[in-house]
């Protein structure tokens, strides 16, 4: 198991609970409890508040302004994103506030930071088709119509998808230019995920997206 793995595992398993020994941690991540100890310390390091006497490692918990900036960030993602991101951070943020004390909770109900939802538009509802593309690495095809009116019908190995604010734009290696493109969603029509796959070449993944872009890859990947 990676070691990032590992401590995302830590994280999940202390959401919501009262406490638990390392010795047990240990046991579930097969792992010695000495590095379940220093995995922890590093935690503790790099701002999780965890807490606990030796041998023991207590429930993860947010302070009140981390809290807000989950049910902040899952307004958002409900609101702009697809279908499937949307649903998710609903269920997340269900699953946070199971677990809340009821002063916490409560607070989640007060936040005066709000999120108008969003339009339905083509634009959103490629989102869930292009997301699941990349996970499965399966080429994508559409019609896309450039600013200046040019249309053309594009086959692209989607990298990856961002939002500005207004707009939803997909970077990916497109095959008729042979180089790196963004997409506006606005202007993408008749869009299809093909059977065809493509590899996991890194000249044509992310790092290598965002240099050409030149955003550093070391700080975003």
């Amino acid at each position: 198991m990676r070691r990032a793995d590992r401590l995302f595992l830590i994280i999940h398993t202390l959401r919501g609970r009262r406490s638990v020994t390392a010795r047990r941690l240990a046991e579930t991540l097969r792992v010695s409890a000495r590095t379940i100890y220093r995995d922890v310390a590093d935690l503790q390091l790099s701002g999780i508040p965890i807490e606990g006497e030796a041998g023991d490692v207590p429930p993860l918990m947010f302070t009140r302004t981390e809290l807000e900036a989950l049910v902040v960030g899952a307004r958002f993602t409900e609101a702009f994103a697809g279908e499937r991101l949307a649903a998710a951070a609903r269920h997340a943020l269900t699953k946070v506030e199971a677990v809340l004390p009821d002063d916490l909770r409560r607070r989640t109900e007060r936040s005066r930071v709000l999120v108008p939802a969003a339009r339905r538009s083509a634009a959103r509802a490629s989102l869930d088709a292009i997301h699941e593309a990349m996970e499965q690495r399966r080429l994508v095809r559409f019609a896309y119509a450039r600013l200046d009116g040019e249309a053309s019908q594009r086959d692209v190995e989607p990298v990856c998808l961002a939002f500005w604010g207004q707009v939803w734009t997909l970077g990916a290696w497109c095959r008729m230019r042979q180089g790196f493109r963004n997409f506006r969603l606005d202007r993408i029509g008749a869009l299809r995920v093909l059977d065809e796959t493509y590899a996991d070449d890194p000249a044509h993944g992310l790092r290598a997206f965002l240099a050409s872009v030149g955003a550093n890859p070391d700080a975003e990947v």
